[in-house]
């Protein structure tokens, strides 16, 4: 399979829908600069409330991808 080096990048999606979709959006963002994305790991999970709702979801994800 051969030699592969990896740099990863952090970003932070923000959903009023989910966790999951906050996910989505960050690494859909990130793809449309960054090419060749491989994988991703969340980090953090917070969210942001408002008259005792949660208003939106966060999530700091690092996007990996691979080093010519």
């Amino acid at each position: 399979m051969g030699d592969k080096v990896f740099k990863k990048i952090r970003v932070v999606g923000c959903s009023d829908q989910s966790f999951e979709k906050a996910v989505e959006l960050a690494v859909a963002k990130a793809a449309e600069s960054v090419h060749g994305l491989a994988w991703f790991e969340v980090t953090e999970h917070r969210g942001a409330v408002s008259d005792g709702r949660v208003v939106e979801w966060q999530v700091t994800v690092d996007v990996a991808f691979k080093v010519d």
